[in-house]
């Protein structure tokens, strides 16, 4: 096991130096290399590495580090007031891709369970996607920036409904609806109660001690993000609720600084492990309605969200900005297929279309910001910010 791990971070870094390079020189997004080099070596490819959902496990901490540094940009004021906006906007949009994507796949011929699957999972927009190519430093702190967080915070809490609903349907979830709701608020004030009681006064005390402040603001993420998952909601929304607690201490900055490098290196891992998970040999059998289910995606999120924000007297450019930076499905996605297949509520062959209209709408909706929108990877000078 050692050695598979060992090798296996050694081949993912590896050639993602090679593919990146490749990428940067033809000025294509970083991310794509990525996907590209783990669909190549994965199991369905070369074969290389032939257990990726280890490694899928282990890039899961690189979401929760994303989610941990972008509360810390945030403050909480700003945050309330943009979720009264951002609660319309998200549950009318959910609403439509619902029945957007239970339309097309009902129209390829799947079976109606699938397509309400399906609905269910083109409802979300890419937390990690969304937030990768923000800047973090130019856009968390404007209006935009705040309004996406709002937008894909809710989309979070949506998601965790929708994986109870699956539970109900099966029949096998012990946790009542509600539970997530009531436990979000309790989350909320136990961490504001901690940092204020214990981690504050501690870090006041020994502040000097940078190697304690960096163990101490993962061991607070990671101990919140547990929190969460056993109280029904997700590692995500506790690690953004553990930075977002943090916002206003004096380390806030040099904690995201710290961070960076290693929230980097967990989604490298998740990327190739996305590309890892296709199923190569079956794609022939999704491939027109994973196409006409990708087209649907890319085109309406963008315009959805563009007639919705604007309705709130968005500027028309900013909710294009959003519009597009949202314009793909989500890893929700893919879980709630993993999910649903695993309770036999949805066919192999409807888990291979939403994994493959994932990574379509992924690497489109990438080429459409890394080109024409402000982002950290950007291949041209004037689009590039952090």
């Amino acid at each position: 096991m050692q050695q598979d791990i060992v090798f296996s971070t050694f081949l993912i870094f590896a050639g993602a130096s090679v593919l990146a390079t490749f990428a940067l020189y033809t000025r294509q997004p970083v991310l794509i290399a990525y996907i590209a080099l783990g669909a190549l070596v994965g199991p369905f490819g070369m074969g290389w590495i032939e257990h990726p959902e280890q490694l899928e496990n282990m890039s899961h901490i690189g979401i929760i580090f994303l989610l941990f540094l972008l509360g810390l940009d945030m403050q909480p004021s700003s945050l309330i007031s943009v979720l009264r906006q951002a609660s319309t906007v998200g549950l009318v949009s959910s609403l439509l891709f619902f029945i957007a994507g239970f339309a097309v796949t009902w129209v390829f011929g799947y079976s109606q369970m699938d397509s309400i699957i399906i609905g269910l999972a083109l409802m979300f927009s890419s937390t990690i996607i969304g937030l990768k190519l923000l800047p973090t430093t130019v856009l968390h702190h404007k209006h935009m920036g705040e309004l996406m967080v709002g937008l894909l915070l809710l989309q979070d809490m949506l998601a965790i409904f929708t994986l109870i609903l699956l539970g109900v349907m099966k029949g096998e979830s012990d946790m009542p609806v509600w539970q997530p709701f009531l436990a979000l608020p309790l989350l909320i004030g136990v961490a504001y109660l901690t940092v204020k009681g214990i981690l504050l006064p501690l870090i006041t005390r020994f502040d000097r001690y940078q190697e304690y402040l960096f163990i101490l603001a993962i061991g607070w993420c990671l101990a919140l993000a547990e929190g969460a998952q056993l109280v029904g909601l997700t590692y995500e929304i506790g690690a953004f609720i553990a930075g977002i607690t943090l916002a206003t201490s004096p380390i806030a900055q040099f904690i995201a600084i710290s961070l960076k490098p290693l929230r980097d290196f967990f989604l490298v891992m998740f990327f190739f492990a996305l590309g890892a998970g296709l199923n190569l040999g079956m794609l022939s059998s999704v491939a027109f309605s994973a196409i006409a289910l990708a087209i649907v995606v890319l085109t309406l999120k963008p315009v959805a969200f563009r007639i919705l924000l604007r309705r709130f007297s968005e500027r028309t450019s900013l909710a294009w900005d959003v519009g597009f930076r949202l314009g793909q499905i989500s890893e929700f996605s893919l879980l709630i297929g993993f999910v649903a297949v695993e309770s036999d509520l949805l066919t192999e062959r409807g888990s291979l279309l939403i994994q493959a209209t994932a990574i379509i709408t992924f690497v489109v909706s990438s080429y459409i910001v890394v080109f024409n929108y402000p982002n950290p990877i950007a291949v041209s000078d004037k689009l590039r910010r952090d």
